[in-house]
């Protein structure tokens, strides 16, 4: 599956690249939601599954998701935060999955992704 990490932090970033391609998936990863949008614009429809971080400068991960909604990308979006992932997930339930980023992550992100 080809997919997309957003994540300003590089260790974090590579971190779900890691976990993610370990399982056999094609990720490609951007430190910016500017720079993911970017990307998408040219290429919507090559991404199966987005993953991004959700505090990042300029553009939060719930802020990309909504753009990229506006412009009609319907890709499925995980949504991974430090915080409680509740509240973000009831404040945008379109969301498909909002993951805390924690030491469980390693195993609830492939299977969130296999699901997806």
């Amino acid at each position: 599956m080809k997919i997309l990490i957003v994540d300003d932090d590089p260790f974090a970033g590579e971190m779900a690249s890691v976990i993610l391609e370990s399982d056999g998936h094609d990720c490609t990863l951007v430190e910016s939601g500017l720079a993911a949008l970017e990307l998408l614009g040219d290429d919507s429809d090559g991404f199966e599954v987005i993953i991004s971080d959700m505090n990042m400068p300029l553009l939060s991960g719930l802020e990309l998701f909504r753009e990229l909604r506006d412009q009609g990308i319907a890709t499925p979006f995980v949504l991974l935060t430090g915080d409680d992932p509740a509240p973000l997930h009831q404040q945008e339930p379109r969301l498909e999955a909002c993951l805390m980023k924690d030491a469980s992550l390693e195993h609830r992100l492939p299977s969130l992704v296999e699901h997806l």
